[in-house]
C-alpha cells in the first residue's frame, strides 16, 4: 500500500499496532485517539519491550500548540534516603527495581485532554487482540526467547509469558487472556481499577508478600504531569524539541545546540567531519545531563541554563575539529522500548514512547492480571549528593524520550528512535539526514548509525565506507564495527508532514512498520 502522501498516518513497532491506530483514525478518530489505541495494543503485542506495568512520554501537536506530558512513576515513598547504600549498584531485577507504573496514566490523561473516543472503544482493539491471539514477529519471538533465560526463576512470569513451558516462536500465535481483562478494567474505569481499585490492590498485596516497599497510597498518589516542552534551533530553521527532565532529551537538545553553533555543513552523510563532530558534541551533551538530571525536585541546576548560548558556546569551542576527546564517562548500551507517531488529517501529531526499561522490566509479574512491572528504579544512582540518588517519592533519570520537529512554529516531524542511551543519538542522526541531507524518513532511518560508548570508543554499524572509517580513527576514535544492523543502534519511526501530504519512515531493526488511513 503506498503511504506517501496520506492525510493521517500511524508509525510504531508492531505490524498489528499500526492496524488498530489506522482503525482509530479511519472510524473519525483523531491523532491522540489512534495513539492510545496503538499503545494499548504495543502491550499486547510486543510485551518484550514494553506493558501495562511502563512508564510513558508524550509530545502532543494539538489545538494549535505543542503539549509535554510525563507519565513516569515515583518510587515507593518508605524507600529512605540510605536505600541500597550497602549495594555497590541499583537492583535491576524483582520487586527492588519496581516504581510506580505511569503509562496507564497517560493514557487516561491524553484521552481526557484530548480525544475524541472514550477509552472502552480506543481499547477494543488491544483487547481483541489478547483475548483473540495474535502472530509473533521475528524480532520480537527472539527478545522474548532471550528474556525466558533471564526470567526462568520467576514463577508468575513464566505462566503468564512461556504457559506451554516456552515462549512463543517466531509466527506463533500467542493469546493473552489475563492481559485482555486487565485492559478492560482499565478502559471501564478510567484507569481507577489500577490506581485506587482492584488491580491497585492485587499490585500492593504481591509487593507485600515480597517485602517490597511499594504500597496502595504510592499508587493512589501517582498523577501524570503536562509539561511545558523545551527547544533548541536545530537544522535548516528547524526547532527541536523534547521534554524536560527527569528524561534525557536535553542531551538531544545540547547536542544540537552545539552542532547549530559550529554551523559545518556536510558534504553527504558520511562526511567523517560531520560525523566527528556529531559524536564530540553528543560527548559535551551526555556529560552535562548525566551528573545534573534526576527528579525536578531535586536538580539543583536549571535545564534551561544548559541551552543559553554561553554555555553552548563553550562547548563549541572546546571541540577539536581534528582530535577526538575522552569525556571522562560511560554511555551504555541498552535497548527495550516501543515508540508510535500518529498524524491526523486535521494537522495533529503524536510522538509518544513507552518502556518497561529492560525488556519485560523487573521480572515481576502480578498473577492473574497480565501486568508485567517495569524496572524503572535501576536508572537511579547511589552516589550520595547526585540528584538522581534513589530516595523515597522521586521519579528516576529516564531513557525514553519522544522527538519532535517545528518548522516556523507549525508540526513538521513527529519521531523517535528507541532504545535506552542510544535515544538522543539516534535523534540527532535522523534528524540532520532529513533536514540537513534531505533524506526521505525512510533512507534516515535505513542508513548505518554510530554510537559512544567508553571514552574515545565508538560503535559503527556495517555501512560506513572505509575511507571514512580511516578519516576518524585518524582523529583519535577508537572504532568497533559490528557484526550487523541491530536494536543496539536503536529502531526508529518518523512521520514527516509536507505541502503533499504525509510521508513516513519504519526501522528495519525492529518489526513495525508505517500505515495510512
Amino acid at each position: 500500500m503506498r503511504t506517501d502522501g496520506a492525510a493521517s498516518m500511524v508509525a510504531t513497532s508492531q505490524p498489528d499496532a499500526v492496524r488498530v491506530g489506522v482503525d482509530i483514525l479511519s472510524r473519525g478518530g483523531n491523532a491522540v485517539d489512534a495513539a492510545i489505541a496503538a499503545a494499548m495494543a504495543l502491550t499486547v503485542v510486543e510485551p518484550c519491550s514494553n506493558g501495562i506495568g511502563s512508564d510513558a512520554f508524550a509530545l502532543v501537536w494539538m489545538n494549535g500548540s505543542l503539549h509535554g506530558l510525563n507519565a513516569s512513576g515515583r518510587s515507593p515513598a518508605a524507600w529512605g534516603d540510605d536505600v541500597y547504600c550497602d549495594r555497590d549498584r541499583m537492583p535491576i531485577m524483582g520487586w527492588e527495581a519496581v516504581t510506580v507504573p505511569g503509562a496507564v496514566s497517560g493514557w487516561v490523561a491524553l484521552q481526557k485532554r484530548f480525544g475524541s473516543m472514550d477509552l472502552p472503544t480506543l481499547a477494543e482493539g488491544a483487547i481483541r487482540l489478547a483475548r483473540d491471539g495474535y502472530v509473533v514477529t521475528p524480532l520480537t519471538a527472539a527478545s522474548w526467547a532471550r528474556s525466558a533465560t533471564r526470567f526462568g526463576d520467576f514463577d508468575p512470569w513464566l505462566a503468564t509469558f512461556a504457559p506451554d513451558g516456552r515462549p512463543p516462536a517466531e509466527g506463533e500465535r500467542f493469546l493473552s487472556p489475563d492481559h485482555a481483562a486487565t485492559l478492560a478494567a482499565i478502559a471501564e474505569t478510567g484507569g481507577e481499577s489500577f490506581y485506587r481499585g482492584e488491580l491497585a490492590h492485587r499490585m500492593a498485596e504481591d509487593a507485600r508478600a515480597h517485602g517490597a516497599a511499594l504500597v496502595e497510597r504510592d499508587l493512589a498518589e501517582h498523577a501524570a504531569m503536562w509539561c511545558e516542552p523545551m527547544a533548541s534551533p536545530a537544522w535548516n530553521g528547524r526547532t527541536l524539541h523534547e521534554l524536560p527532565p527527569n528524561g534525557q532529551g536535553l542531551v538531544a537538545l545540547v547536542a544540537a545546540g552545539i552542532l547549530e553553533r559550529i554551523g559545518h555543513v556536510a558534504d553527504g552523510p558520511f562526511d567523517p567531519l560531520a560525523l566527528h563532530l556529531q559524536i564530540e558534541a553528543m560527548k559535551c551533551a551526555f556529560s552535562d545531563i548525566k551528573a545534573v538530571v534526576g527528579d525536578p525536585s531535586t536538580m539543583t541546576v536549571d535545564p534551561a541554563a544548559l541551552l543559553t548560548s554561553s554555555h553552548l558556546d563553550a562547548h563549541a569551542s572546546k571541540i577539536d575539529p581534528d582530535v577526538a576527546r575522552d569525556p571522562g564517562h560511560v554511555v551504555v548500551s541498552d535497548a527495550s522500548t516501543v515508540y508510535l507517531s500518529c498524524a491526523d488529517a486535521d494537522g495533529n501529531m503524536v510522538s509518544f514512547i513507552q518502556s518497561n526499561y529492560m525488556g519485560f522490566g523487573s521480572g515481576v509479574v502480578i498473577p492473574g492480571t497480565g501486568i508485567a512491572m517495569q524496572n524503572r528504579g535501576a536508572g537511579f544512582v547511589l552516589a550520595d549528593g547526585h540528584p538522581n540518588r534513589a530516595g523515597g517519592g522521586k521519579r528516576p533519570y529516564h531513557t525514553i524520550i519522544p522527538g519532535f520537529i517545528t518548522r516556523d512554529g507549525m508540526p513538521e516531524i513527529s519521531f523517535g528512535v528507541m532504545g535506552g542511551h542510544m535515544q538522543p543519538q539516534g535523534h540527532v542522526q535522523v534528524g540532520w539526514r532529513m533536514l540537513e541531507l534531505g533524506m526521505h524518513p525512510q533512507a534516515a532511518l535505513d542508513a548505518p548509525r554510530w554510537r559512544i560508548a567508553e571514552g574515545r570508543q565508538v560503535h559503527l554499524e556495517p555501512g560506513f565506507p572505509q575511507p571514512t572509517i580511516d578519516a576518524l580513527t585518524a582523529r583519535g576514535h577508537e572504532l568497533d564495527i559490528a557484526d550487523a544492523c541491530t536494536v543496539a543502534f536503536g529502531g526508529g519511526q518518523i512521520i514527516r508532514r509536507t505541502p503533499e501530504g504525509c510521508i513516513g519512515g519504519s526501522d528495519p531493526r525492529r518489526d513495525g512498520c508505517i500505515g495510512a488511513a
